[in-house]
């Protein structure tokens, strides 16, 4: 194989999944750039790179330097330095400054940062302020390189080195030798594939213990993020035997070992019927639980029955409440509209569920208004800062989030809970269908015992992205008044978003002729790479013009992130055509993704000390190169972001449509083609159609649509929440 020592100085392509990138390069020896194509664990332009590989020649791309190996090293050229030091590595040391100390000093820069630092005082603009900055920023990093090269023949990252120097600070390299299995757990961004990697590379045995225990946990960790609660032994057992590669009765021994020391759970649960026996091959009830998981299950559970078994004191309601809300509020309510009224203000847990334009809003308004007869306390949540707005806009008064109700804390996690609970009469929780069972457990804790509960959603929707199918199970229970709202009001029925919604959820396919005055559309497009061209058509200048509006109110939704018309594709496809780059447009890149100023971009997990949650959309105010710094603006609050967090952005021109639950889009395009064959199915159909307002198009094939709207539920979630409040005795 042949080496190529070289700087990066674009980044064409990265799978952010599998590391999998496209390089544009300075190579030692070349006059022209080059491209280099391989699999690299992280990259940043101004990454010095030592490849191994050879040339070959795509019939569409040309010559490109194939490389199987990469190592990252410290540049020994002055236009390499220039880069390093520009990257952003160095806090303090943007492109600019990179090149006025690189014109100083040349090749000898690095030495002086290191042994002469007086020195760049002699460095125009340079003043004592920056300096200390970079001094710390240098020192810092010198800690991180001894770990780097440590790392670096490891398959270890930059970004990842610099996590776990913040983690384990001097004592990184100690903890890893000891066991690298731990990063899995302590430091968000390496998995336990990755970690696995270090492992072998550090000599671990294949079936060492604490390789197979982390592979146990981490099989179980994968199963929890496609919903389930639980696995089964046979469902455990056979992940954990294809991700280790080794003997089942090793993990089974291993298996029950975790058991025995409960870091694992084990439960029964109810035996399969004979025909999904049949189907999955599974005849065992057992159900093991990562602890969160059955701790949250069970805790639901507990807190449920016991605020519905505690009586409200001192607390009578009018025997015409009904009457008098439609007096205050000159509404006439429909019958079960009415029902559900009664029904919140006469029960201890309630759930109203319906689908659009079935009132649910006005019904949640009535019983707001029958609790403010009734002098009571009404707080409103609701599960994403989306949500939350538009319920606090439509009641005319304060929703939260669930977590700012909580006092989410970065520190001390929730400080709202069993012990410090919320205080109020009446709590309301809209889109319930969202909730995981480890949020609806922490909100649960905080709820006092003699408080209403009244949840709100639609139980057709997709249940919520984190584990659990928390809505359906408390009303499939039957221990709690149940309020279907089933009747489409008339100025709703004259919408085709809102009568398609209710077909495909009755599985029926949805109505797909075109027409004027019509605010459902359908673009017959087979070619998922054509399909992306034509989203782009109808986002930049079609429905903008149809619907008089700008394109930000305007939001792809994709059931994938991968393909042509996955998300990942059409963000970039969708940047470059609305977002392109322009003169005094500020920008950086991170991996590869490009962030802009003006870009609609999405943070993918919860950060508490920056009040901002998995599904919040912002919108990217400015882009400091030097700095490497994003500020977004998150509904009119600026939130700053450096180098080592914008792995939690990503662009969101295009959604997945589980990403998008919760939120409300004047215009809706959404890409159904056979392409998303494994995602097909008629609730996430139902809930893209729902996030429309004024307007939907589908792009795709009456195939696609029919397969969705004919499949239900092709994956079902492992959850024991419904039987274990069937069983509770109050």
């Amino acid at each position: 194989m042949e080496k190529l020592e070289c700087a990066v100085e674009r980044i064409t392509f990265r799978n952010t999944e599998n590391g999998y990138s496209v390089l544009r390069c300075r190579a030692d020896g070349y006059r022209q750039v080059i491209t280099a194509v391989g699999c690299v664990p992280d990259v940043h332009v101004g990454s010095i790179l030592l490849l191994s590989g050879d040339w070959k020649t795509d019939k569409k791309y040309g010559r490109q330097f194939a490389f199987t190996e990469s190592e990252e090293t410290l540049p020994a050229t002055a236009y390499g330095i220039e880069k390093y030091l520009g990257s952003g590595l160095i806090k303090g040391i943007g492109p600019g400054y990179a090149k006025r100390i690189v014109d100083k000093f040349g090749v000898d820069t690095l030495d002086i940062i290191e042994n002469s630092p007086e020195r760049l005082k002699e460095v125009k603009g340079m003043k004592s302020a920056l300096i200390n900055r970079i001094l710390e920023g240098w020192s810092e990093q010198k800690e991180i390189r001894n770990i780097m090269l440590f790392l670096q023949g490891h398959d270890v990252s930059t970004s990842h080195a610099a996590k776990i120097f913040a983690a384990y600070g001097k004592d990184s390299i100690k903890n890893v030798m000891a066991n690298p299995y731990r990063l899995a757990d302590d430091i968000w961004g390496i998995g336990f594939l990755t970690a696995d990697t270090i492992a072998q590379k550090l000599g671990f045995d294949k079936e060492k213990y604490v390789r197979i225990r982390a592979g146990i946990l981490y099989a179980l960790g994968r199963l929890s993020e496609e919903g389930h609660c639980y696995a089964t032994s046979g469902m455990l057992k056979k992940a954990a035997v294809e991700l280790l590669g080794v003997d089942e009765s090793l993990v089974s021994m291993t298996l029950d070992d975790l058991i025995k020391n409960r870091d694992v759970i084990l439960d029964t649960a109810e035996p399969r019927e004979e025909a999904e026996q049949a189907e999955t091959g599974e005849q065992d009830n057992t159900a093991i639980y990562l602890p969160p998981l059955f701790f949250s299950e069970f805790g639901t559970t507990k807190r449920l029955m016991t605020i519905a078994g505690t009586p409200v004191k001192e607390d009578s309601v009018p025997g015409n409440i009904v009457s008098m809300v439609e007096q205050r509020t000159s509404m006439t309510y429909e019958t079960v509209q009415r029902q559900a009224i009664e029904t919140a203000v006469r029960s201890k847990v309630t759930v109203i569920t319906g689908g659009p334009g079935t009132g649910k809003t006005t019904t949640t308004l009535g019983i707001i208004e029958a609790f403010r007869i009734m002098n009571k306390k009404v707080l409103l949540c609701a599960p994403t800062g989306r949500a939350a707005k538009r319920m606090s806009e439509v009641a005319n008064r304060e929703a939260k989030t669930i977590h700012r109700l909580l006092e989410a804390n970065p520190v001390g996690g929730y400080q709202r809970n069993e012990k410090n609970r919320i205080e109020g009469d009446v709590l309301i929780v809209d889109e319930c269908s969202m909730i995981d069972v480890l949020l609806m457990y922490n909100l649960l804790k905080a709820v006092p015992d003699n408080m209403r509960i009244i949840f709100v959603g639609d139980v057709d929707q997709l249940p919520s992205v984190g584990p659990g199918n928390v809505l359906r199970d408390i009303i499939e229970s039957g221990r709690f008044p149940v309020v279907r709202l089933t009747v489409i009001f008339r100025q709703a029925r004259e919408s085709r978003i809102i009568l398609n919604a209710h077909r495909v959820n009755s599985g029926e396919m949805p109505d797909l002729s075109n027409g004027r005055n019509t605010d459902f559309f359908f673009v017959e497009e087979g070619d998922p790479d054509l399909a992306a061209q034509r989203i782009v058509e109808l986002v930049q200048t079609k429905l903008p013009g149809y619907f008089r509006i700008g394109t930000s109110d305007i939001q792809v939704l994709t059931p994938m992130r991968k393909g042509s018309v996955g998300a990942v594709n059409l963000n970039q496809v969708l940047q470059q055509s609305l977002n392109p780059p322009e003169s005094g447009k500020h920008e950086i890149q991170r991996g590869g993704t490009v962030f802009r100023s003006g870009d609609r971009v999405m943070q993918i997990r919860n950060n508490y000390s920056k009040e901002v949650f998995n599904g919040d959309m912002g919108t990217v105010f400015d882009a400091d190169e030097g700095a490497r710094t994003l500020s977004v603006n998150f509904d009119g609050r600026l939130v700053s972001y450096d180098q080592s967090d914008m792995d939690e952005l990503v662009l969101a021109y295009a959604a997945t449509v589980h990403k998008s639950q919760g939120s409300e889009y004047p215009v809706v395009v959404m890409p159904i083609e056979m392409q998303h064959y494994i995602m097909l199915e008629k609730n996430l159909v139902y809930t893209g159609i729902t996030r429309a307002k004024r307007g939907l198009v589908i792009v795709g094939t009456k195939k696609a649509v029919a397969c969705a709207v004919h499949r239900q539920q092709a994956s079902a979630r492992n959850t024991l929440l419904k039987q274990r409040l069937e069983s509770w005795n109050i």
